[in-house]
């Protein structure tokens, strides 16, 4: 039980900072994601010298 009663508006900014956050959540997840696959498949590679003088 809380000393202090909290406001209606306390009560909906917290509800849109846990959405914001679950968003901003998901939004990373899924670039690490796609950058975890790009690394392991092998297409991240820099592009090698080649042998013939040029």
């Amino acid at each position: 039980m809380s000393l202090k009663v909290t406001h209606e508006l306390h009560q909906r900014r917290l509800g849109r900072n846990v959405g914001l956050a679950l968003v901003l959540a998901g939004f990373i997840a899924v670039v690490f994601g796609l950058t975890v696959v790009k690394v392991t498949s092998g297409a991240f590679e820099p592009p090698r010298a080649t042998q013939g003088g040029e």
